[in-house]
């Protein structure tokens, strides 16, 4: 993938898409060095462990839709509510946003099915 987000909106959008294609690298890279992604009561830390939480998503059939219900932004830092998850995204040096802390909730989670 290598796409930057230029908004919060947008790297919604992205993970959807990483989601979908399963891309586990472009997962990655949507998330800055020491982020955290939650999963109901799983938690990984870093690039390397959340693309593995990502894939025991997928194995599950669990996917991601984004579906930001309120952004709220302060200057480089905005907090996403979404229908399953809040999340903190923070804007880089280099203009892109990325997920600080992403917790998607477990319960009602959508799979491929519900897609």
């Amino acid at each position: 993938m290598g796409q930057r987000a230029r908004t919060p909106e947008e790297l919604e959008t992205l993970l959807e898409d990483a989601f979908v294609l399963r891309d586990r690298e472009a997962v990655a890279e949507l998330f800055e060095h020491g982020a955290v992604l939650g999963d109901g009561p799983r938690e990984a830390r870093g690039g390397d462990a959340i693309a593995r939480l990502a894939r025991d998503m997928w194995e599950s059939h669990r996917t991601y839709l984004a579906e930001p219900r309120r952004v709220v932004q302060a200057r480089g830092t905005a907090l996403i509510v979404a229908e399953r998850g809040i999340n903190v995204v923070r804007r880089g040096s280099d203009g892109g946003w990325r997920y600080a802390i992403a917790l998607l909730s477990s319960d009602g989670a959508t799979t491929e099915e519900d897609r």
